[in-house]
């Protein structure tokens, strides 16, 4: 979207982010933002939420898997819950079920997979919980320059959760994205 920061761009009036927040911070105990720029604004959008922010422990920002490790090193607790900031409309059980899931399988990571009338699967690598004890292999894994989010899944227990409502994950990567989102 032209270098613009995503989770600042409007829809309905409202910062994309502020949109995610009011969705995801009612589902967990600690809100964090992992921002690498405009920190103070989104500090502002976080403040009703008692959000912290978190950057990039490396300088080059090297992806989602940095914002990650930001997320599970400054976490409180032992699972650490992930959302674009651009998807304003996640669903309300998203870490819930996550959750069940992680539990009853015993793994490490919980990750959101869309299943369409069709029934075909699309990975949700980004809607996700883990453990916060992967940060020492997700640290070295980024210090060995992997950014695939979804290789460095496959390297732990990985449980996939379906979810049959795929525009609750819909996200804006353009201007037109983000005008459909407008008109869901």
């Amino acid at each position: 979207m032209d270098g613009v920061d995503k989770g600042l761009q409007l829809l309905d009036g409202t910062p994309l982010a502020l949109h995610v927040l009011r969705r995801l911070s009612p589902q967990v105990d600690e809100t964090l933002i992992s921002a690498n720029r405009h920190a103070d604004r989104y500090a502002e959008l976080g403040a009703p939420f008692d959000a912290r922010i978190v950057a990039d422990e490396t300088p080059d920002f090297p992806g989602p898997l940095a914002g990650l490790l930001a997320g599970m090193r400054a976490a409180r607790a032992p699972l650490v819950a992930c959302s674009p900031c651009d998807t304003p409309y996640l669903p309300a059980d998203l870490v819930a079920r996550l959750h069940a899931a992680l539990d009853a399988q015993q793994a490490d990571i919980a990750m959101a997979v869309t299943v369409d009338a069709q029934q075909a699967r699309s990975p949700q690598p980004t809607f996700a919980l883990l453990r916060t004890s992967l940060a020492d292999d997700l640290a070295a894994r980024l210090a060995a320059g992997d950014r695939k989010v979804r290789a460095w899944y496959a390297r732990h227990k990985t449980v996939e959760v379906e979810f049959h409502d795929e525009r609750a994950f819909y996200n804006a990567n353009s201007w037109q994205e983000l005008a459909a989102l407008a008109r869901r």
